[in-house]
């Protein structure tokens, strides 16, 4: 009996993906304290908010077209574009609020791009944005001529760096993205209908769901999103460099699947794709802290994204039966 209940439980936690991830962000705080103090340092952590915030905006961009059925490989580069672009136009003289918006709006073509190679000349998504994911990346590097682009301003170093209320501007940036795509995905018809996409295409087309819309819409936002956290970066580092964000996309897609994104789309919250976030970054900075060479972090990372994907898969073959 006793037996019985223990599997039961196990069951029920494992279903669960909100407390399997407070479950596992315990674990790993007790793990990585345990063996370094400052682990758990005030300025620790505030290194943790703030790398997971400027990843954590393309893994809500993500999230969103992960529910959908789709993916994009693209951010990381649009990222590493972003930052010498605004970088550019910065030393050009471009007003700050100026060359932000030039910015965003060219990684919301981008994402335009991806959605029309999709839906009109029918690639795959990983396809798709695989290819962007090289041409946007090698941008990068033209447009300054493979240099890095030092920014000097002053007021738009300071947006990465300011604090308010104690914490930096880029983790309120997340806080305010997280509330509008919670409230996007839980209470508007817009959100249901990403569902809807997710779980069943053609179901949806049949309901009279306008598909291509709503991809289109999917793929501007996740690029405006990775454009946003380009910017921030180069903020912080006080300069926008062609090789920055290498691999964002598969943290962002490994902090998704985390939080209990499938894979396949359907299901999934935001409240798991943030817990997911911070556990991931909690994860890389303990071995950072560490000091984990840089090689045996990128086979940590990566065995944490084949272990999400089981986890994954095993969720989806449970709720099957």
């Amino acid at each position: 009996m006793k037996k019985t209940n223990v599997i039961g439980m196990s069951k029920k936690i494992f279903s669960n993906d909100r407390s399997g991830m407070v479950i596992a962000a315990i674990a790993m705080c007790i793990m990585f304290a345990s063996i370094n103090s400052n682990y758990l340092s005030t300025a620790n952590i505030i290194n943790i908010l703030v790398a997971g915030s400027l990843m954590g905006l393309v893994a809500i961009g993500e999230s969103s077209l992960l529910i959908a059925g789709h993916v994009d490989l693209s951010p990381g580069s649009i990222s590493g574009f972003s930052g010498v672009l605004v970088g550019v136009l910065l030393a050009s003289n471009f007003p700050i609020w100026g060359a932000i918006l030039i910015v965003l709006i060219c990684g919301v073509i981008i994402g335009f791009i991806n959605s029309q190679l999709i839906l009109r000349i029918k690639l795959e998504p990983f396809i798709a944005t695989l290819a962007t994911m090289s041409i946007v990346r090698g941008f990068a590097y033209i447009i300054n001529d493979g240099k890095a682009a030092p920014i000097f301003s002053e007021a738009f170093i300071a947006i990465g760096s300011s604090r308010i209320f104690g914490l930096p501007i880029p983790v309120w940036i997340l806080f305010i993205v997280v509330i509008i795509f919670y409230v996007l995905l839980k209470y508007t018809c817009f959100g249901r209908n990403i569902y809807y996409i997710g779980g069943n295409k053609e179901a949806a087309r049949f309901a009279g769901i306008n598909y291509d819309k709503i991809i289109i819409k999917l793929y501007m936002i996740n690029a405006g999103l990775a454009s946003l956290a380009g910017m921030l970066l180069a903020s912080r580092m006080n300069t926008g460099h062609p090789s920055a964000s290498v691999g964002l996309e598969f943290d962002a897609v490994t902090a998704a699947i985390l939080g209990g994104i499938a894979f396949k789309g359907g299901v999934g919250t935001i409240v798991g794709t943030v817990l997911g976030i911070f556990v991931l970054q909690g994860f890389n900075n303990g071995l950072q802290v560490l000091n984990v060479q840089s090689f045996w972090q990128n086979v940590a990372k990566g065995s944490l994204l084949i272990i999400a994907l089981s986890f994954d898969y095993l969720r989806n073959k449970n709720k099957s039966k």
